[in-house]
């Protein structure tokens, strides 16, 4: 990700961040145009981005442009269905809810990841979803939601 012509290109550590102070970190945040939130656990993204206030600060970036990949998009979602829960601290499978839709990720890459398995998941979350590969991704924009892809991809409910 750092290869693709960035004009600078900053590293925060979400777990750091209640220890260095919103003074110092917020501004950074404020002067981003992008957001770029790579993947993991969505549940432990989605816990540190609230215990770090991130999550609080991102109604207040009506212009920044956030990008994720994997559980870094997964983790805007309302659900990620219990599919996708590995933190062992995890409470459930809830995350932020910035959009309303959920997102299967990574469609057909590994063994777990089929459609079949996809259609099992989606059966289960309760909001629309949308099960996608590595070539597809999903805009939101003002509201208005659009899929991007050179891929596979489904949209459930």
């Amino acid at each position: 990700m750092s290869g693709l012509g960035w004009a600078s290109l900053g590293v925060l550590e979400l777990t750091a961040l209640p220890t260095i102070g919103a003074e110092r970190w917020v501004p950074w945040h404020r002067e981003a145009d992008v957001l770029l939130v790579d993947g993991g656990d969505a549940t432990y993204l989605s816990h540190w981005m609230r215990e770090s206030g991130l999550a609080e600060l991102l109604p207040s970036l009506p212009d920044t442009v956030w990008v994720g990949v994997s559980a870094g998009s997964m983790v805007m979602t309302p659900r990620i269905g219990e599919y996708f829960v590995e933190w062992p601290s995890a409470p459930d499978d809830r995350t932020l809810g910035v959009v309303d839709f959920s997102i299967f990720p990574h469609l057909d890459a590994f063994p777990g990841n089929t459609l079949a398995h996809a259609e099992r998941w989606a059966a289960d979350i309760r909001v629309p979803a949308y099960a996608i590969d590595e070539q597809t991704a999903i805009k939101v924009a003002d509201g208005s939601v659009e899929v991007v892809s050179e891929g596979q991809w489904k949209k459930f409910g």
